[in-house]
């Protein structure tokens, strides 16, 4: 199988494809949480592989981008993923991000649809965090190495196997703390707004997401807007992936069938 977005064949380096997309259908874009990684979302990548191209971003500092400086700051991560996304098209345009990925994906839709209309998402679905215009710093990012481990094992996202093991954890803590940083350093504007329906995902157990933190995603478009609730805590996608993936997919046909149906710009 030809990887386009493979290891290696980008030449930006922040996109990687693991999965034969269909014939037809959108792309995806999956934008990982704070320290996550491409291949945290191989799984579900693979369930949506039947519906559409899917397509994982890969941050800087962490697996074969191990050696490569990490980015503390969501607008600069927004901008590379831009220039990552420009050389493709054809296909309708989705952007999916969980956590600190919600807001890179956010920011991304945003930069697309001011400066590259014609490569502006058809959806983008936000995950496990409160509206963009609500400012979030737990202070994570200035902890000391074992304080900073065992903030992310609070949050059940991590296997206790790499929690115990010193030499995997410092390998993963500088990309953490990097990402903590920029997510800590992130405002986003209260004005600001995507023009294609944005829904918000989140878990209904999540004690860092609020209801009404994530129903004020409705102020960041002013298309449709949806909020879900899934059983679970903050990953609530790796306990609920089936369930994700079938309610993804059907929000994919969503946003695409109402771009179809919208008029032309």
């Amino acid at each position: 199988m030809t990887r386009r977005y493979g290891p290696g064949s980008d030449p930006t380096g922040w996109l990687r494809r693991y999965h034969r997309p269909p014939v037809q259908g959108p792309t995806l874009v999956l934008f990982p949480h704070a320290g996550g990684s491409a291949t945290g979302y191989y799984t579900l990548a693979q369930a949506l592989s039947g519906s559409a191209e899917v397509l994982t971003v890969q941050y800087p500092g962490r697996q074969d981008r191990l050696g490569e400086a990490c980015v503390e700051d969501i607008g600069e991560m927004a901008d590379r993923v831009v220039e990552a996304l420009l050389p493709g098209g054809g296909r309708p345009l989705v952007l999916f991000g969980h956590s600190l990925g919600s807001i890179v994906a956010y920011e991304v839709a945003l930069r697309l649809e001011s400066r590259h209309p014609d490569r502006a998402p058809v959806g983008v679905v936000v995950s496990g965090r409160p509206a963009a215009s609500i400012h979030l710093s737990r202070g994570l990012s200035r902890l000391a190495d074992e304080d900073l481990a065992s903030s992310i094992s609070d949050l059940s996202g991590t296997p206790p196997e790499l929690l115990a093991d010193k030499d995997l954890m410092s390998a993963v803590l500088p990309s953490l703390r990097a990402d903590f940083k920029a997510a800590e350093s992130y405002r986003g504007a209260a004005d600001s707004r995507v023009t294609c329906p944005l829904y918000a995902y989140a878990g209904a157990q999540d004690h860092n997401v609020p209801r009404e933190g994530l129903l004020r995603w409705r102020a960041h478009t002013s298309a449709e807007f949806t909020a879900r609730f899934f059983e679970g805590g903050h990953f609530y996608l790796q306990s609920q992936e089936p369930e994700v993936a079938r309610t993804l997919c059907a929000d994919l046909r969503t946003f695409t069938d109402t771009a179809l149906l919208s008029p032309a710009p």
